[in-house]
């Protein structure tokens, strides 16, 4: 599965551009806030209906533009092609639609196109709370697993519901035991189906991970992923009994799969103040293409994958280590950002992979044959 043709409307600080990609590897070269970044987050709307940057669609719209409209030809291996396109109109719904037709619910188009984005955000992943890196597995899992994302659905509609329900509870000095049990039970079985789904997933991902980390820091360090949930010691109805003055007096669900979490380690102790910047680095990296090859095996094709400005420090022999590795045969589309054309130039002057590279300045891309 590749996208070959990209049309964008005021969309970030394009105006109106058009592209046609490589099924290979895509360059875009350019200086910061050229627009590099905005070319690889449009292909990811039409992936997941949604910004891998901004929250809010309409700070996606160009300044003093009503709209903005991304469009996509996606081609599979059979021939067969998809149109999909996102508009997003100011003070107005977001318009998703494939082949002219538009979804009922967004998430239904969630694992159709599966893609992979690596980025200087995912330091977030390390560094900050046990949301990110749950959203992170969540939208791993969904685009394989539709029947997850649905679990997920139930569960969160049913905790917002529950939450609301402990807030009104505190605020009024009451208590609505029936109410709260209703909740429970629908957010029980979603729940156990969710925590063990996590688990099968982990426990097939982490030797893949382990073996793109020993690639990519040419070391054998220990890396593991350690998987943390209430439902390890206790069973959801138990945590929710246990924790119901709590969660009155503090108006939010203190306990459930929505608090899970996974601990990052290297050499058994955590990533997070224990790994030198290239060793995080280099562990982020090899998550993502561990993704990609998970996803990858689950779906039966290639994902399509975004490395958007990775090669700062990295040194030339891996930045080729890593351009080798996803010019190959076990890899697709590839799309690169970068600030150095020189190491592209470098990089491709004596390869043969396919690839196409974009010279990009303030918003306008021109396909250029070398740099």
């Amino acid at each position: 599965m590749f996208i070959r043709n990209l049309q964008l409307y005021n969309f970030k600080n394009y105006q109106e551009n058009s592209f046609n990609f490589s099924d290979s590897i895509n360059c875009f070269i350019g200086d910061n806030g050229a627009g590099k970044t905005n070319i690889l987050d449009a292909i990811y709307y039409l992936s997941f209906t949604k910004s891998y940057f901004n929250l809010l669609d309409s700070q996606n719209i160009k300044h003093d533009q009503d709209f903005f409209a991304i469009h996509g030809k996606f081609f599979h291996e059979n021939g067969d092609f998809d149109d999909v396109s996102c508009v997003q109109k100011r003070n107005s719904k977001k318009q998703f639609r494939i082949n002219g037709k538009d979804y009922d619910r967004l998430a239904d188009h969630i694992g159709i196109f599966p893609l992979v984005m690596v980025s200087p955000y995912d330091r977030d992943l390390i560094n900050d709370g046990s949301e990110i890196r749950r959203k992170y597995i969540d939208s791993v899992i969904s685009q394989f697993d539709r029947s997850y994302l649905e679990d997920l659905i139930t569960y969160n509609k049913a905790l917002m519901q529950r939450n609301f329900l402990l807030k009104r509870m505190s605020e009024n000095r009451s208590f609505d035991s029936s109410t709260l049990e209703i909740y429970g039970e629908q957010m029980n079985e979603p729940a156990n189906r969710i925590y063990q789904k996590r688990i099968s997933f982990l426990n097939g991902f982490i030797s893949v991970f382990r073996d793109y980390f020993s690639f990519i820091s040419n070391n054998k360090e220990h890396v593991d992923i350690v998987y943390k949930s209430d439902l390890q010691e206790r069973t959801l109805p138990e945590i929710f009994r246990d924790n119901t003055e709590r969660d009155i007096y503090l108006k939010y669900t203190t306990g459930g799969v929505h608090k899970d979490d996974i601990e990052l380690k290297i050499g058994n102790l955590p990533v997070k103040k224990y790994g030198s910047q290239g060793q995080q680095k280099s562990f982020l990296i090899a998550l993502k293409l561990a993704q990609f090859e998970y996803t990858k095996n689950v779906k039966g094709f290639k994902p399509i994958l975004l490395f958007d400005d990775i090669f700062d420090k990295l040194d030339f022999k891996r930045v080729s280590q890593i351009i080798n590795l996803v010019g190959g045969d076990n890899f697709g589309q590839v799309f690169i950002t970068d600030t150095q054309p020189e190491r592209i130039n470098m990089i491709f002057r004596n390869s043969s992979h396919n690839h196409l590279i974009y010279s990009v300045d303030n918003g306008n891309a021109l396909a250029i044959s070398k740099i």
